[in-house]
């Protein structure tokens, strides 16, 4: 485990239980009212789903927001399998970016983020299957280690368990939250976990209910999420609106809805009680969820009501010693509620007191060995006198910094600074649940503690100890790089420990379609100056690189520079792993760097093996100029390039008025109709483009009736029904003469081996008769779909509707996928060979 995690383990277990404060999404008097009525409420609930866009917003916001309860969500994985609207991460790298977008959805909705270590294999029907490969056990233990260290009063399944819940994730997710509720509170289950939490039995589990027929008769049990919160200025279904848009790469941004009733978020949630005592109108029904609860809270509680009571909103500060009271009632009781519940006091009392603290980085990163300068800020924006008593670092260095105790008055700061070199033996920062590789379909975690984690723990942060009003108050900031963007403000990323040179290899996999050596191409990328060394590459034996090594000197901290290498594939086919390895000062560098920055997520930074996948295959291609149309967002056009293709990705205005005969052929991107209206204006174009003798591949769209993508008429319907979602399932050739099964790459069963994630998506159920099918697949029991893949002649050239997912097969390097796309490319050539004979 990585030295900046383990040193500090005995701070993860607070971790999930009172998350650091990050960017906030509301400020002065509404957020410390909300801090106020958080701290007099001891109830808590905890919602179980399978991905990041299951979550039922409207109760989370209802039950933080509105009740101020402690309120989170355990998705079962971090959405790896599904599209990306915005980008082209797929994968790991996907996930990453769902888990930040969650995060984001949760500091406006106001409840926590929690996960397992399942990983999203891709759509499924089949619960068996998903439990297979996650490992029930697996990740049983990990919800019920969330439910031990959370504490949650009331369980919230977000599915039934059963098939009515669509997806085999959905349905497993609700067959372990099941499990869960009830293994969490034996002593006999998991007990390896006892180490470090006691069992926990929550009071009620429920299910969240959807009546999908409005004959369909109601619960009692509700919450009115369409209440509106005149201190927040917004219904809670209206901030669930603007939770659920932070879902930007599964493309949920909507509107908000005024009013209860209508849409997606109807104005009131229902649920059934699925095991505990019976409820007729709350789910708290029966749960004292006020200070009497803990021994000793009775007096705690009213103070705190006190406070609430006398807020004034132009005066904060005169709320703190009414605060301080409560503290050390509080720091007396030895209850994890209560440790919880001190630490958001502290909080509470820095905002009374306009406190503002940051701990801040040069530079967003360090390399080992590298120098470090760290500036902690103390600003206090009150009447109230603040000193400050001591201040630590926690994570690599472990020592107080140095400062004189001085009380800070109304608007007057204090700075310290540290100066410091990062080890040599310090790992580079990276997702935790990426240190290692995955377990088939879960992930790696060794430390049992960092289980459930939504984020990593920082690399370092800044403990500090200040007297407000005669009290002492704790409070943690993590470091951090704060920025200005020019087009979007102010900024911050995390601070990361980074390699002295980061190793990438631009292209992942490396096709070799014949036995003629190719050129692979290391990019360097210096995290320090000066940075020289040696880059060596290692490959197996029967491939042969020329020259084997290269010396390097980057004189600038974040100065790049390319390295060439000709490697010469074996004459049979073949698949191997290449890695390129940096030597500086001493040290092995063998991983890369990859940032990835959206604007409504804080920036993130991994560093992957650097190592490419090594393919040789014979794959003839017939066309050389290819128009790539990008959709969605995916990693088509690098991938084609690698059998030599010439790509150009195709604008708004190359579709309106640019010459489109220039290409061999033109490829729309997966949901590009779906994603782009000029798509759809300039249909008449890219027909008449075919019409003239072009060659126009469509990948996959989401079933739209209205969406009119062909020469001819076809329908994709809407929903998950029409796929294949088992990436071993057997491919049968309704016409086995089909010409795109035949040239330039004469295609057999062996071209289906080794696919990943799936088959295909959303297949066309009905089409003309003029096209013709291709491939018949299915899922095991399920009936036979021939409309993954349609073609047909219109005028002088050929159209094709493809849904098979070759967004996925060919940056994985899948030889039969790339071979298949091949002589989709090469259709128009193929066809008019065969007619003209």
């Amino acid at each position: 485990m990585m030295k900046s995690l383990a040193s500090l383990a005995p701070l993860l277990l607070l971790v999930a239980a009172a998350p650091l404060p990050a960017q906030r999404d509301l400020a002065g008097t509404p957020e410390i009212e909300q801090s106020l009525r958080k701290l007099d409420e001891l109830g808590t609930v905890l919602m179980i789903g399978a991905h990041p866009d299951d979550e039922r917003t409207p109760v989370l916001a209802y039950f933080a927001r509105g009740r101020h309860m402690r309120t989170a969500y355990l998705s079962a994985t971090r959405g790896e399998g599904g599209q990306n609207l915005i980008g082209s991460e797929q994968g790991a790298q996907l996930g990453l970016v769902r888990t930040q977008e969650l995060l984001a959805a949760r500091r406006v909705d106001g409840a926590e983020q929690f996960f397992t270590r399942a990983i999203d294999f891709g759509f499924t029907t089949s619960a068996k299957e998903t439990l297979e490969k996650w490992g029930h056990d697996r990740i049983l233990s990990d919800m019920v280690w969330v439910i031990r260290r959370y504490r949650p009063d009331v369980v919230i399944l977000c599915f039934t368990g059963t098939p009515r819940d669509g997806h085999g994730q959905h349905q497993a997710s609700g067959i372990l939250g099941r499990e869960a509720y009830a293994a969490a509170g034996d002593s006999s289950r998991f007990p390896e976990q006892l180490r470090y939490v006691k069992p926990w039995h929550a009071y009620r589990l429920v299910q969240s209910t959807f009546r999908r027929n409005p004959s369909e008769k109601p619960t009692t049990l509700v919450a009115e999420t369409g209440a509106f919160n005149p201190i927040l200025g917004y219904s809670y279904d209206e901030i669930a609106s603007m939770s659920r848009s932070m879902h930007r790469s599964q493309g949920m941004g909507n509107m908000r809805r005024l009013g209860g009733g209508r849409g997606e978020f109807p104005g009131r949630a229902e649920f059934t009680v699925v095991s505990g005592p019976p409820a007729t109108h709350d789910i708290f029904e029966g749960i004292d969820t006020t200070w009497n609860r803990l021994s000793g809270g009775a007096a705690i509680g009213q103070i705190l009501s006190n406070a609430i009571r006398n807020f004034e909103p132009q005066h904060p500060e005169k709320t703190i010693a009414e605060l301080v009271k409560a503290r050390p009632a509080i720091a007396a009781i030895d209850d994890p509620l209560a440790r919880i519940k001190l630490t958001q006091l502290d909080e509470a009392i820095a905002q009374c007191a306009g406190l503002w603290i940051e701990a801040q980085a040069r530079a967003p990163e360090a390399a080992p060995g590298s120098k470090v300068h760290i500036t902690t800020t103390v600003l206090n924006r009150s009447a109230v006198p603040v000193t400050l008593e001591s201040a630590e670092l926690e994570g690599i260095w472990n020592q107080p910094l140095p400062h004189t105790a001085a009380a800070l008055g109304d608007n007057q700061s204090a700075a310290l600074e540290f100066d410091g070199e990062v080890p040599a033996s310090q790992p580079y920062s990276q997702p935790y649940w990426l240190v290692k590789p995955p377990d088939g379909n879960t992930y790696t975690v060794d430390d049992q503690k960092l289980i459930g984690l939504a984020d990593t723990p920082p690399v370092e942060q800044v403990k500090l100890r200040l007297s407000v009003e005669g009290a002492t108050i704790e409070l943690t900031r993590p470091v951090h790089y704060r920025y200005a963007d020019r087009a979007i403000g102010e900024r911050v990323r995390p601070f990361v420990i980074a390699p002295a040179v980061a190793v990438n290899l631009p292209n992942p996999v490396s096709m070799f379609p014949s036995a003629a050596p190719r050129r692979v191409e290391v990019a360097l990328q210096a995290n320090v100056p000066n940075a020289a060394g040696e880059l060596h590459i290692d490959i197996p034996s029967g491939w042969k690189v020329e020259p084997p090594s290269r010396t390097f000197d980057v004189a600038t901290a974040g100065g790049q520079t390319q390295l060439m290498f000709d490697v010469t594939p074996p004459a049979g086919a073949s698949t191997a792993e290449l890695r390129a390895v940096a030597t500086v000062g001493g040290r092995r560098i063998d991983s890369g760097m990859q940032v990835i920055a959206y604007s409504h997520i804080p920036t993130q930074t991994l560093f992957p093996p650097s190592q490419a996948k090594l393919v040789r295959a014979d794959i003839r291609v017939t066309a050389h100029k290819i128009g790539y149309i990008m959709g969605a967002g995916d990693e088509m056009p690098d991938a084609l390039r690698q059998l030599g293709l010439e790509v150009t990705l195709l604008s708004p205005s190359d579709l309106e008025l640019g010459d489109l005969s220039r290409f061999d052929a033109i490829v729309a991107g997966v949901r590009a109709y779906n994603v782009r209206a000029d798509v759809r204006a300039n249909q008449p174009r890219l027909l008449d483009y075919v019409r003239n003798g072009g060659t126009y591949i469509v990948q996959y769209n989401t079933g739209d009736n209205s969406l009119d993508m062909g020469p001819y008429p076809f329908n994709v319907p809407p929903g998950d029904r029409y796929r294949v979602t088992v990436e071993e399932a057997p491919v049968a050739f309704p016409h086995p003469d089909s010409p795109l099964l035949q040239a330039p790459n004469h295609i057999t069963q062996k071209d289906f081996e080794g696919w990943v994630q799936e088959r295909g998506l959303y297949f066309a159920l009905k089409w003309d008769p003029r096209y013709q099918t291709v491939l018949e697949s299915h899922d095991p029991g399920a009936a036979p779909l021939e409309g993954g893949e349609l073609w047909t002649r219109y005028g002088k050239g050929v159209y094709i509707f493809t849904a098979y997912d070759w967004f996925r097969q060919l940056p994985a390097g899948v030889p039969g996928a790339y071979r298949l796309f091949a002589n989709l490319l090469s259709a128009r050539q193929t066809v008019a060979e065969r007619a003209g004979r």
